[in-house]
């Protein structure tokens, strides 16, 4: 053996034995690196955001995803680096495009090109159209379910009143509703204020996208008591006593407010008072009670003041006619006749012809009443009351609300003259 390491030509094959086994080596190793760098690695990228080019002053553009997944073939340094590093990108150029809709690819930007790329999607379906502002009011809501027991929403406002809304032609056109809520927890017993953003929908309540300014606005609720204001009726209850004439009961206080739930208040259409006349014995004034109705928390009076207007009869040993005047005629042949004067105070007017959707209210003179003189023979004078005749006025040709002006009409046997202290009347024309 060290006769064979002693011979040069045995050193020369054991070197060259070597050198091809570690030559052999290397280059294995080599193959199985450039195998694991270079070649059929696939990997993809999820969620890569997509850019968009246009005139984004005047124009909109919608269809194109907001990002997008890109699956890439190639050297696996080169995927791995484009994963990692992520310095591509994706766009989409639409500068060169007129306003309508286009099918354009997505490209691709500072990515190898040594890497297969495939997109998801590589095409999209683009619109592009004008860009439009408008103005549109804001209609503010709330639930109303959220006031407390007895409460109503009695007016929203809503400052500034109006957006400017701007967006796609198409899509500002779609616009039905441009709304704003105000909210709050339940128990709501008081006038509120708030901010709120304001909500664009379409007729099928569809958020839309647009840019709204401003987008909050101030919104205002004003809430109170529930209450309702009804009209009082004065009628007559029992029998004047005998030798009364109860002309007419009249109050000053035309209606009153009630306080209370909505489900008790809606159902009253009036308050009815009646009084008592089987006592009167004079004109007067003086104070009735409102009937309690049941439901009703409050009311704004508990009292209205009422005026009757009345004649006593008196026995005819007594009477004595007021303001009469006597004025002697030349006597005839067959008889003396005697022209008398007297004045009748305080005689109600009747309203005759109003239509029903109608009510009315003396405003000239407030009480209703006229003073009338009547002049005739004595005999007709004496036995003459005021039932005998009739003052009242025609306004079956109403036909508007407001304050109007009627004629007086009095219904009086021919033979006696008469003289009115107002010749007209003004009413206050309301609906019923």
């Amino acid at each position: 053996m060290d006769n064979l390491f002693d011979r040069p030509w045995f050193l020369r094959f054991t070197a060259l034995v070597l050198a091809i086994f570690f030559f052999i080596t290397v280059q294995a190793e080599d193959d199985n690196t450039s195998r694991n760098t270079i070649g059929d690695t696939v990997d993809m990228i999820r969620d890569i955001p997509v850019e968009v080019y246009y005139d984004n002053e005047n124009l909109v553009v919608t269809g194109v995803p907001e990002a997008v997944n890109m699956t890439i073939d190639g050297p696996a340094n080169l995927v791995q680096s484009a994963k990692l590093m992520k310095d591509f990108s994706l766009k989409v150029d639409l500068r060169s495009l007129p306003i309508g809709q286009h099918t354009v690819e997505i490209q691709t930007e500072n990515l190898s090109d040594k890497l297969k790329v495939k997109l998801e999607p590589a095409t999209v379906e683009v619109n592009i159209e004008e860009k439009i502002t408008k103005s549109f009011p804001v209609d503010p809501e709330m639930n109303e379910r959220l006031l407390a027991e007895d409460y109503n929403l009695v007016k929203m406002e809503v400052e500034p009143s109006s957006v400017e809304v701007t967006g796609a032609k198409s899509v500002i056109e779609s616009i039905s509703f441009v709304k704003v809520s105000a909210t709050k927890e339940t128990g709501i017993d008081k006038s509120f204020e708030q901010k709120a953003r304001v909500r664009v929908l379409d007729r099928e309540l569809n958020k839309l996208n647009v840019t709204i300014e401003p987008e909050e606005v101030a919104v205002k609720v004003h809430v109170e008591k529930n209450k309702k204001e009804v009209p009082i009726v004065v009628k007559q209850k029992g029998s004047p006593p005998d030798g009364v004439t109860i002309h007419s009961l009249t109050s000053a206080t035309k209606a009153v407010t009630l306080f209370g739930p909505r489900a008790v208040l809606d159902p009253i259409k009036e308050i009815e008072v009646n009084v008592d006349v089987s006592q009167l014995q004079e004109s007067g004034s003086f104070d009735v009670s409102l009937p309690k109705l049941k439901g009703v928390k409050d009311v704004s009076t508990e009292k209205i003041k009422v005026s009757v207007n009345m004649t006593k009869e008196q026995e005819d040993s007594n009477e004595t006619p007021p303001e009469v005047s006597v004025q002697p005629e030349p006597e005839t042949e067959t008889t003396a006749k005697i022209e008398v004067t007297k004045k009748f105070l305080n005689v109600p007017i009747e309203v005759k012809g109003l239509q029903q959707q109608y009510k009315s209210a003396f405003k000239a003179p407030e009480s209703g009443q006229i003073d009338v003189t009547i002049t005739a023979d004595q005999d007709v004078v004496n036995s003459l009351k005021v039932t005998d005749f009739h003052v009242y006025i025609d306004a079956s040709k109403t036909n508007a609300e407001g304050e109007q002006t009627y004629p007086l009409i009095v219904e009086m046997p021919d033979s006696i003259k008469y003289k009115l202290s107002d010749e007209e009347v003004v009413l206050e024309i309301l609906l019923a």
